[in-house]
C-alpha cells in the first residue's frame, strides 16, 4: 500500500477536520503549510518504516505524526519567540480535545521536538517521527520544497 492510502486509511477523520483544515492556513517552513508539512512527516514515517521493516502501531504512527504540529497559530508573528520549546504542549492539548488519542500518540506529539524538549520520545513511533520531522524540516527549509529527493 502506497504512504497516502496508509494515511487516509488511519488518518481521514484527522485530515477531514475542521481544526486540521486550518493549518492550510499557516506557514510552516519556507513556503511549505503546516498542514502540508504535518502530511509529509505522516508519509515520511510510513516510508521509513516500511524500508527499515520495523514493527510499529502504523495507526499511531500515521496519528500523532499528522497532529505532532496541531498548535493553529502562526508562530511567525510576535508573541511566538520560544515556540520551538513550546508547541509541542499546545498541541497535545488541542490535539486531545479534539480527537482520541492513545499512549503512542500522546508520546509521539510530546516529544517531537527533542531535543528542545528535554524528554526523549520513550515509544518506536516517537523516535520515528523525531527522526522524520527533522528530515521534513531540512528539505523544506534548506530546500524549498516539501520533500527531500
Amino acid at each position: 500500500m502506497k504512504e497516502s492510502e496508509i494515511i487516509k486509511r488511519y488518518g481521514l477523520d484527522i485530515l477531514r477536520s475542521d481544526g486540521f483544515k486550518r493549518e492550510k492556513e499557516y506557514i510552516q517552513h519556507g513556503k511549505v503549510s503546516v498542514y502540508e508539512h504535518s502530511v509529509a512527516v505522516a508519509a515520511m514515517c510510513v516510508s521509513i518504516a516500511d524500508e527499515l521493516h520495523l514493527n510499529v502501531d502504523m495507526r499511531a504512527l500515521v496519528r500523532g505524526a499528522l497532529l505532532h504540529d496541531y498548535f493553529l497559530y502562526d508562530w511567525h508573528e510576535s508573541g511566538h519567540a520560544w515556540h520551538g520549546f513550546t508547541h509541542a504542549s499546545r498541541a497535545l492539548l488541542l490535539a486531545s480535545l479534539d480527537f482520541r488519542l492513545g499512549n503512542a500518540e500522546r508520546d509521539m506529539i510530546s516529544h517531537h521536538m527533542f531535543p528542545l524538549n528535554r524528554r526523549a520520545p520513550r515509544t518506536r513511533e516517537g523516535v520515528l517521527l523525531c527522526a522524520a520531522d527533522k528530515i521534513c524540516a531540512l528539505a523544506e527549509t534548506v530546500c524549498g520544497r516539501g520533500e527531500p529527493q
